[in-house]
């Protein structure tokens, strides 16, 4: 089936999830030569009524994974979850980029707007940051 994510998040943002309030979760990328594939730690954002996958650090492996194939494998402990995900538009991901940075402040610095401005500035910076929305569950 479809890939995962393929690259690491800072330590210090994965630390920072749980207590910003924002469940975490990880992706693993296809395949594995030790049968047990690595995972790279994600942020589920929830926002607008809908859960949100957002890459604070641009255009990354787990991005192009997405991109090439909608499906997103959630893993947090025992708990495994497989979405469809579709990916939001700049208008879309505008609020949710604002959102996300100010849950989890520690990645302000990728950003150029700051946490107090208004949604249209993340939307002007959004193609820089993809957004992608878990859209259907398939477990």
């Amino acid at each position: 089936m479809g890939n995962g994510v393929t690259v690491g998040v800072p330590g210090a943002l994965t630390r920072a999830t749980p207590r910003a309030g924002c469940p975490g979760g990880r992706l693993p990328p296809g395949g594995g030569r030790t049968g047990a594939p690595p995972t790279t730690p994600v942020n589920v954002v929830e926002a607008a009524g809908d859960r949100w996958l957002v890459s604070p650090y641009g255009r990354v492996g787990w991005v192009h994974n997405l991109r090439a194939d909608a499906t997103a494998r959630l893993w947090r402990g025992d708990t495994r979850q497989t979405w469809e995900v579709e990916e939001a538009d700049a208008a879309t991901a505008g609020p949710v980029l604002r959102a996300y940075v100010r849950k989890l402040p520690v990645t302000a610095p990728f950003f150029d707007a700051k946490p107090g401005d208004p949604a249209e500035a993340f939307a002007a910076e959004a193609d820089r940051h993809p957004v992608f929305r878990l859209a259907r569950s398939r477990t």
